[in-house]
């Protein structure tokens, strides 16, 4: 593993499809603090959320799960979804899929059964954030991507997914309420979004 200031990534014998950096992935040593996911053709290892993001992603969760879809769930966590098409696998900070994803052997979920993803920016995944991740969970039809830019102190919800990423989006300062779209409809309060 070459480690950088801002991004450590893991190269060598490039493996021969998204399946071989899938097999990597698995059988990385991933160090301590640092979580490993597959954007653009590389095992991108980034350290892991500060303290905070946690209340953060709990204050989302609270808020979002008494409006989920029938049979949907929201987490938080480790949890490995993977795009094939595009050859991309993200571990979402916050994920809302329907129930029946977790009843799998595989530590390899279809990220095409997403309903929901939020993304808490850092300064190591921030680009890609803005970036690929966007055009990724757009081209792969998650209705909505939530992106909490904690750099920026800025929320933006992107929602109506298309070929060219998302068709709509609209941010708003922490401190101000944010309108979920379908298939949420509900309105996110970032009041205590704020780092301490």
């Amino acid at each position: 593993m070459t480690v950088m200031a801002e991004r450590p990534t893991t190269r060598g014998t490039e493996p021969d499809s998204f399946e071989g950096l899938l097999n990597t992935l698995d059988e990385l040593d991933v160090p301590d603090g640092y979580t490993a996911e597959i954007i653009r053709g590389s095992i991108v290892v980034s350290p892991w959320s500060k303290g905070y993001y946690l209340d953060v992603m709990e204050l989302v969760c609270e808020q979002l799960r008494q409006h989920l879809p029938s049979e949907h769930r929201i987490s938080y966590g480790p949890f490995l979804y993977t795009f094939p098409q595009v050859e991309r696998a993200y571990g979402p900070d916050i994920h809302v899929a329907h129930r029946s994803i977790s009843r799998s052997t595989s530590n390899h979920l279809d990220g095409e059964a997403l309903s929901f993803v939020a993304e808490l920016t850092s300064s190591s995944t921030r680009d890609d954030d803005l970036t690929d991740k966007v055009l990724t969970y757009g081209r792969s039809g998650v209705p909505v991507f939530l992106l909490l830019d904690m750099q920026e102190e800025q929320a933006t919800v992107f929602s109506m997914p298309s070929a060219k990423g998302y068709e709509s989006r609209d941010t708003k300062p922490f401190g101000e309420k944010l309108r979920i779209p379908q298939p949420f409809d509900c309105v996110l309060d970032t009041t205590d979004f704020k780092a301490p």
